[in-house]
């Protein structure tokens, strides 16, 4: 299997803007994403994500910095480094998120990179490749709708 990217396309029922203030506004990234997070859209500003296990309490804080924040038609941005580590290629995922208008919706262009580029062993390269592909395939379809539920209170 290749484990150089995940590429996901979706058609979101609300306008460009909204899906972009979906991706990047604190209290939405709450909604779908089940993230307590601190950041600001701007490139260059780093920010965290913070899941929080139900069943053991368990907090996992994660780094990431914005690349690149263009409302409302791209948003980008690495992850996956280690905490103090500036994010990079080779030792950060890139995120990016394409927004383009399509009927009264958006078509969303999803693209995760950076896997091999990180040098990890092939059972770890696997496993975090395999727990990120299941993780966009639930988060992606909660961010859509929570996309068309604010288009649709606008």
């Amino acid at each position: 299997m290749e484990y150089g990217s995940i590429e996901r396309e979706l058609y979101v029922d609300a306008p460009p803007q909204v899906v972009f203030d979906v991706l990047t506004d604190p209290e939405y990234i709450r909604e779908w994403w089940s993230a307590e997070n601190d950041f600001e859209a701007s490139p260059g500003r780093p920010g965290t994500l913070t899941w929080t296990n139900e069943s053991s309490g368990v907090r996992k804080s994660v780094p990431f910095t914005v690349v690149e924040s263009d409302p409302p038609r791209t948003f980008s941005f690495r992850w996956t480094h280690d905490e103090g580590e500036t994010a990079a290629a080779g030792n950060s995922l890139l995120v990016t998120f394409d927004l383009t208008p399509d009927g009264e919706g958006t078509t969303l262009r999803f693209r995760e990179t950076g896997y091999r580029e990180r040098g990890w062993e092939a059972a770890v390269l696997e496993a975090h490749y395999n727990d990120h592909r299941q993780g966009w395939d639930f988060y992606l379809p909660r961010m859509a709708a929570t996309a068309k539920r604010v288009a649709g209170a606008r």
